[in-house]
């Protein structure tokens, strides 16, 4: 009896797998955690559905979905004109920006003795970032944070070693408020550094401020919460020191330029005293003919999930959900996936 329970089970298993889909996907680790709550989730509405996501880093998902060994990618910056150009050569199809959510970079940090808030300008932010800021005791720190007792200890700067968009949220940020960043470093997935120590992934950056008394470095909201690092609030463009929230976020996209065609747009340092100034989207990047037409149905069905129901799973992740209008003017073009 045994022995045919256990037939059946086998049986059943492999028609299972012969009906089982598997969607590839690669890239920012940004948004790792609103993803892998998305994947799971559709998976149990849609069981014969497995979406497999490698949190590698922005870079990486874009070269990845450019070399077209996965179905999808991700990344925190939108493609420029030459990787589109690139991609829609090897693929024989254009790569579509698809916005998902919204989300921060915050000045994460681990200063012995001080637990509460710090405040940051931008110029303090660059400064420290540049190498010219180089002990906490610094008077431009000490200015805007009265009654705080800052150590007399040097900084250690902490910024990512892989190709990454939240590095490009934190560096176009940077070069929007500091000429001389943006003349020396400049915004991008990786730029050559005026200081500081690697870590791999927002997993990697978090865990190093952790460990490393008199630290600083950026990650992504999620990864401060989740890990309990205290991290700053900034001034922003309206002369406002903002703390990284979600009605901050979604301020600076309601207030950040209208959203283009392609949804190519950059939020940083957006204008109005409530938006929190280093925000962005962060995209999936879409093949828009897909080679398997059946995974192009697939992954057509979920973007339109991820933008409807996918959208109310947000908040409770610490990141703020699509305006209505941009999920509008996506479904529209989700239906150019096939």
């Amino acid at each position: 009896m045994r022995k045919i329970v256990l037939l059946l089970v086998c049986g059943l298993l492999t028609l299972s797998a012969v009906g089982q889909t598997t969607l590839n996907g690669a890239g920012a680790t940004f948004p790792y955690p609103i993803y892998s709550k998305w994947f799971s989730e559709y998976h149990k509405i849609h069981p014969e559905v497995q979406i497999n996501y490698q949190s590698i880093g922005s870079g990486g998902g874009i070269r990845q979905v450019t070399e077209a060994t996965v179905e999808f990618g991700a990344s925190d910056m939108p493609m420029t004109d030459d990787q589109l150009k690139e991609a829609s050569t090897k693929l024989k199809t254009k790569v579509l920006n698809l916005p998902t959510v919204l989300g921060a970079d915050v000045p994460a940090y681990n200063i012995p003795g001080v637990t509460g808030e710090v405040k940051f300008t931008p110029e303090v932010l660059a400064g420290i970032f540049l190498g010219r800021i180089s002990n906490w005791n610094d008077a431009a720190i000490a200015k805007d944070n009265p009654g705080v007792k800052f150590p007399n200890q040097e900084i250690v700067v902490v910024h990512r070693s892989d190709g990454s968009g939240t590095t490009f949220i934190w560096t176009d940020y940077l070069s929007k408020v500091s000429p001389d960043w943006k003349s020396q470093v400049g915004a991008n997935t990786s730029v050559k550094w005026p200081k500081g120590l690697g870590a791999k992934g927002n997993e990697g950056v978090s865990g190093s401020i952790r460990q490393l008394p008199g630290s600083i470095g950026y990650v992504e909201l999620i990864y401060a919460v989740q890990n309990n690092i205290p991290y700053g609030s900034v001034r922003n463009s309206a002369g406002v020191f903002v703390k990284a929230t979600l009605e901050g976020v979604s301020a600076a996209a309601a207030s950040a330029p209208k959203m283009p065609a392609d949804f190519r747009v950059s939020i940083t340092n957006a204008p109005g005293k409530d938006a929190y100034p280093i925000s962005s989207f962060t995209w999936l990047l879409i093949p828009a003919q897909s080679k398997d037409a059946a995974k192009g149905k697939i992954l057509a069905d979920f973007l339109n999930w991820m933008v409807t129901d996918g959208q109310k799973m947000t908040s409770a992740l610490a990141y703020a959900s699509l305006p209505d209008t941009v999920a509008a003017k996506e479904k529209d073009t989700i239906k150019l996936v096939k």
